[in-house]
């Protein structure tokens, strides 16, 4: 039988608060941003008040870490799970403010109506109303009074029973005493294992990662500057998404605003670029990786805490120089001139919108090349040509939708032993062989998604060798790509489904060919042999039904860069299987074609 690793002790909500406002739990400014409503606030304060219980709260006390002088120093407490309740106990008791989920500053105002005994939350109409109390804040105060808020309600409320109001807000008062069962995990459980206590126990929301952990510890430290470097990476964040915030942190968090953080993300406020709008995850991630050559948050976390992987040991010397590491890993990402230039590469290789990116942790490990292959010095043409590389080939072979942690920590082990250029060569000649290309991507391009790796590389490709929409003359598939543009079935739609195909089959990527709506509209549910025959007679004649192209070569390059056969005109207009067989050849070998030019 395992031995238990945690001890389980009630302790009153007073104790509890007294712990966070003197620091004893660590529940820095922006941990993570207070995503209850008022609502939920509300619920609490009245389940408490009726005497439910409200969960368990989960602690972890830090490490013991030896001090320079060779003392010893037992850590804080660091909420592991519950941060929302607490943070919503000072809120609605110690009239705290907190940091919401738009990075607003707000408080939360709960009243009470002693004679219904309920709770609501403040407005505008209660706070005009006597028989309110606004805000329970004033109960809770230690300088009141509550013979004194009694006789205050009393007044602007006559005939009330001033002995039962007097009783009801000291049972409100007594709310403070209810117990809360606090389980502490044991002091010398290893990073590993509270982490994946972290992860697993957040009994109340979203789900928990090995990133909400390292930001939890980045900014319970205040001793090396982590809360505000937590507050550089939250902001970064939210700029890239909301350029307009910037203004409001200036205003908002003027000791923010005068830190070194602040000027590195001003261009931020002016970019309207969204290919790559990173999550602090994603932050961490590349800061982490490219900077300490690891690839597992998890030993970001250790290392913040002052793990000496070859001791065993925690020390001060280690936590404090991994503090300095990793503040210098987020000023490098933030650098406008690396931004810039990642997508510039990503931009060059055809992902011109969004949504032709996929996974983002093909991005950023993209950036950790960069990263990595401008600290090596390499020439850089040299650097976009690899990373450029590298990407695709991450999105042809999904490399980082399984486990992105081990693969992010095998290839910058095996980048720092072999150098960039090396290693990308050596893994792309070993991914991407002969058999891949002819074989294994046409069974890969037999999917009916839509946001399949192999049908967006595909569509970079097209942007990358600029063909044109499908039948279109002048408009070319970037320009869809950026505007409105309907993915058009080549075999229609509603004709395959009259002929009892299910939508798996009917929507194969190998029938999808990018098109202008007015395009689209014109062929409807016309069979191929009927729309592709008139696509001749409009050759012959002029007279245009779909699209602008008049002259037959012209007709047959756009198939061409189509990857749509030329057996569309006879025999595969009647076969829809072998047509999809077919086309799935000519997008691989289109796709191949295109690698080769990165």
């Amino acid at each position: 039988m395992a031995t238990q690793r945690y001890s389980v002790t009630p302790h009153p909500i007073e104790t509890l608060l007294t712990w966070v406002k003197s620091g004893e739990i660590a529940i820095p400014e922006i941990q993570r941003p207070f995503v209850w409503d008022a609502v939920k606030v509300r619920n609490l304060l009245d389940s408490l008040y009726r005497g439910y219980p409200i969960g368990y709260l989960i602690v972890w006390r830090n490490p013991t870490v030896k001090l320079k002088d060779g003392s010893l120093s037992a850590g804080k407490r660091i909420l592991i799970d519950g941060q929302q309740r607490i943070t919503a106990l000072i809120a609605a008791l110690l009239g705290r403010e907190v940091l919401t989920k738009n990075y607003e500053t707000v408080r939360i105002r709960i009243a009470f109506h002693p004679l219904e005994k309920r709770f609501e939350v403040s407005n505008p109409a209660i706070q005009k109303n006597a028989q309110w109390i606004a805000d329970i804040v004033e109960l809770f105060s230690p300088d009141a009074k509550l013979l004194k808020l009694t006789k205050a309600y009393a007044s602007a409320n006559p005939n009330v029973d001033e002995d039962a109001i007097f009783s009801t807000l000291e049972n409100l008062r007594k709310i403070i005493n209810n117990h809360v069962g606090v389980i502490e995990l044991a002091e010398d459980l290893d990073i590993e294992t509270v982490t994946e206590i972290f992860i697993r126990v957040n009994s109340a929301g979203a789900e928990l990662s090995q990133a909400d952990f390292a930001m939890s510890k980045i900014a319970a430290n205040e001793t090396y500057g982590g809360n505000l470097l937590r507050k550089a990476i939250d902001y970064f964040c939210h700029l890239a998404v909301a350029p307009e915030f910037y203004g409001r942190i200036e205003k908002g968090d003027p000791e923010f605003a005068r830190s070194e953080f602040f000027p590195k993300m001003a261009w931020l406020k002016d970019m309207n670029d969204d290919i790559y709008d990173p999550s602090y995850t994603d932050m961490l991630r590349v800061a982490f990786t490219s900077e300490f050559g690891r690839g597992k948050l998890q030993d970001l976390v250790a290392l913040l805490s002052g793990r000496n992987f070859e001791t065993k040991q925690y020390e001060e010397a280690i936590a404090e120089e991994s503090f300095s590491r990793l503040k210098k890993g987020i000023i490098t990402f933030m650098n406008k001139t690396h931004h810039d230039r990642l997508v510039m590469i990503l931009r060059s290789a055809g992902f011109v919108v969004r949504r032709l990116i996929g996974g983002q942790n093909t991005v950023n490990f993209a950036y950790i090349l960069y990263l990595r292959a401008k600290a090596e010095g390499l020439h850089s043409d040299d650097i976009e040509h690899l990373v450029r590389r590298w990407f695709v080939m991450t999105m042809l072979t999904t490399r980082y939708s399984g486990t992105p942690e081990s693969e992010f920590d095998q290839d910058i082990r095996q980048i720092a032993t072999h150098g960039v250029a090396a290693y990308v060569n050596t893994v792309i000649n070993a991914e991407l062989s002969e058999s891949f290309w002819i074989a294994l991507l046409p069974q890969q391009l037999e999917t009916s998604s839509i946001t399949s790796p192999y049908f967006l590389v595909y569509q970079a490709a097209q942007v990358k060798c600029k063909d044109k929409g499908f039948l279109s003359r002048d408009i070319t598939v970037h320009d869809l790509l950026l505007n409105s543009s309907d993915v058009h079935h080549l075999f229609p739609r509603k004709y395959l489904k009259d002929q009892g195909l299910s939508r798996s089959q009917y929507n194969q990527i190998a029938n999808y060919a990018l098109a202008q709506s007015e395009i689209n509209i014109a062929i409807s549910a016309k069979p191929p042999k009927v729309y592709f025959n008139e696509l001749i007679e409009q050759c012959q004649n002029g007279k245009k039904r779909y699209g602008g192209i008049t002259n037959l070569e012209e007709l047959k390059e756009n198939l061409r860069q189509h990857c749509i056969p030329e057996g569309v005109f006879n025999h595969l207009a009647d076969d829809y299987n072998a047509f999809l067989k077919e086309r799935r050849k000519l997008m691989a070998a289109k796709i191949r074609d295109y690698y080769q030019l990165l």
